[in-house]
């Protein structure tokens, strides 16, 4: 036989493995996700790009505390203060499960001590110092750690004259578990940031999805200026328990960051992709 000709008879189909029926190639997965704003299907690495922002509606992901210091302050510039400092269960608190135990799980999941990640960093090559609260740790409610990393914040950016930078993400408000002890917080680090403004300090607050309970109605609202990421929930209590105690229809968009800069509880709505560039131009504005 020649070699290059094909000898079979005319109809006959090639043979063997290579050429049979290809296997349908599966999606690898976690290259999708769906989006909780438009509930379209996004690409992972787009909505990545845009810091965990959906391209086609806007809808802001949640981030972690880690990560909103990596999208806020220049490439390693981040040096972080008050780590040493771990919570305790001093009332002995029990739900469904010890206070103790709840923390230790907490840390072990998240990779946080506690819910507030605080220290100092660059902005555009501007000096911050910087503190960010974590939903995901007891929904980022304000135990004793929390608060007293937070003042300890306030009180050396005023020593050191630095602009204060607060990135809030509590849905929690002051922590149950602790009591009087939580509470006193709010009142703690409201007062810190008072010396703060008397001492000409810069105080930017950054309100996100959610920012509730004790700590909207303390330090998160007493920003010099007040930006808050788009269809944020902020307030007090929740819409739910509102509508429920006063049984009356809420007006639609009720407490979230779009009606609040309508009524003038926030200065700016500010996308994620833009924060750090407005908060440059915010401190260069200031002087801070």
């Amino acid at each position: 036989m020649e070699p290059g000709i094909d000898h079979r008879p005319n109809g006959t189909a090639p043979s063997g493995p290579a050429h049979g029926p290809r296997p349908k190639r599966g999606v690898p997965e976690g290259l999708w996700q769906k989006c909780d704003g438009c509930q379209a299907t996004i690409y992972r690495k787009q909505a990545a790009a845009l810091l965990n922002v959906c391209p086609q509606c806007g809808f802001h992901w949640y981030v972690s505390a880690a990560e909103r210091i990596g999208q806020l302050l220049d490439d390693g510039t981040f040096e972080e203060w008050d780590a040493t400092l771990r919570p305790t269960d001093p009332l002995g608190f029990r739900d469904k499960k010890a206070y103790a135990e709840r923390l230790v799980s907490e840390q072990r999941r998240t990779g946080l001590s506690d819910a507030a990640l605080t220290g100092t960093g660059m902005i555009r090559a501007r000096r911050v110092a910087c503190g960010v609260t974590d939903s995901s740790f007891i929904m980022g409610s304000m135990g004793s750690v929390v608060g007293e990393r937070l003042t300890r914040l306030v009180e050396r950016a005023t020593a050191d004259r630095l602009p204060l930078i607060i990135i809030s993400a509590s849905g929690g408000g002051a922590r149950m578990h602790e009591g009087i002890l939580s509470l006193m917080q709010m009142a703690k680090v409201s007062a810190a940031l008072a010396r703060h403004s008397a001492a000409g300090g810069l105080f930017i607050s950054v309100l996100t999805n959610p920012t509730m309970g004790g700590v909207a109605a303390s330090f998160a609202s007493l920003g010099d200026l007040v930006f808050a990421e788009p269809r944020a929930l902020i307030g007090f209590a929740g819409p739910r328990t509102i509508k429920a105690t006063i049984r009356v229809e809420l007006p639609k968009g009720f407490q979230t960051s779009e009606f609040l800069l309508e009524h003038g509880f926030i200065d700016r709505i500010v996308a994620r992709p833009q924060l750090k560039s407005e908060i440059a131009r915010a401190i260069d504005y200031c002087g801070g």
